[in-house]
């Protein structure tokens, strides 16, 4: 993987609503935008979320459901034709361009990534990133072209999200707003499942050993450290999770960094790179896949790529030490 391209091979099969199924998304939709409080980041608003998701068409309930229980060897589920603009017509905002941005009046485009993902676990945020919103934008900054974070614009070097953190989400959802006008960006996928048949022995026996740290990224407003000695490939040795962020993970060893490597070689070999377009929601299983994006070449003129992002945890119980009066963000 370079700067400017991305080798790719299989993509994720998607899920297309039909035209009735569309519209049954967006008037749900379009009604959680206007229901009180209307705010996305109120609990009363995302109990009214959560209530109406049931009502979500059968088909896209039954491929969630189905991607809960397996997420494949892909790891990402991929679904299109969903709204993220009004029915009445109006039309959606310029893109964002500020640091931090984040989306805190509900919106249709809103409603349906939270819904979708509330049929997937429990929506969450960190107190230290994106000042703890639950539903996030993923737009190109000016002046932070460079970083490796949502608003860089060179390549994102694949990672599992908070890679550092004890409690990173299970899944993340990215639904696609506005598409990139220049058609440079993907985003880039690469499941470990795809990956262990192609690693050696010795890799895989170091890489599942406690011998790599991670950092935090540059999206978290406090550095919280690296975290304890890790493995990269956790679980099952069939079967594992993957844990590594390639730009903040550090091995501990030669062998270490040898097993690293490889696997960075071999994730690319099996990377699906994926050009988003508007009503696209790319679910991620965040055990078992990694993600980052393609270089691109922002215009800063309000026509840039817009995808909205939210986080889900399977289990809510595990986090509540952290997450003040019962709410959804993790402090």
């Amino acid at each position: 993987m370079t700067q400017t391209s991305v080798e790719t091979t299989l993509s994720p099969a998607a899920l297309v609503l039909t035209g009735p199924e569309r519209e049954v998304v967006g008037e749900l939709a379009d009604h959680l935008a206007k229901t009180g409080p209307a705010a996305t980041d109120d609990l009363d608003w995302i109990r009214a979320v959560r209530n109406a998701s049931a009502g979500l068409p059968r088909r896209l309930l039954a491929e969630l459901r189905a991607f809960r229980h397996d997420a494949g060897p892909d790891g990402v589920l991929l679904i299109r034709n969903l709204p993220v603009a009004p029915a009445d017509g109006t039309r959606l905002p310029s893109t964002p361009s500020h640091a931090g941005s984040v989306e805190r009046t509900a919106s249709t485009a809103a409603a349906v990534v939270t819904a979708a993902m509330l049929q997937l676990g429990e929506v969450i945020a960190y107190r230290n990133e994106k000042s703890g919103a639950l539903v996030q934008n993923v737009v190109p900054v000016p002046g932070q072209e460079s970083q490796q974070s949502n608003a860089g614009s060179e390549l994102l070097e694949m990672h599992t999200e908070n890679a550092f953190h004890n409690n990173r989400p299970d899944y993340i959802g990215l639904l696609c707003v506005r598409e990139d006008p220049s058609g440079e960006a993907r985003l880039c996928t690469a499941s470990v499942r795809r990956a262990l048949p192609l690693l050696s022995e010795r890799a895989r026996r170091v890489l599942s050993e406690d011998r790599f740290l991670t950092e935090a990224p540059p999206s978290f407003e406090i550095r919280e450290g690296a975290a304890p000695a890790h493995a990269i490939l956790p679980g099952a040795p069939e079967d594992p999770n993957v844990l590594v962020d390639f730009h903040a993970t550090h091995p501990l060893d030669n062998e270490a960094r040898e097993a690293m490597a490889e696997l960075r070689d071999v994730l690319i070999r099996v990377t699906s790179a994926l050009a988003l377009t508007p009503g696209d929601l790319a679910v991620v299983d965040n055990r078992l896949a990694v993600h980052g994006r393609s270089s691109f070449s922002p215009r800063y003129d309000g026509t840039d790529r817009w995808l909205h992002r939210v986080y889900a945890s399977l289990d809510n119980r595990r986090t509540r030490p952290l997450r003040h009066a019962a709410g959804a963000v993790l402090g």
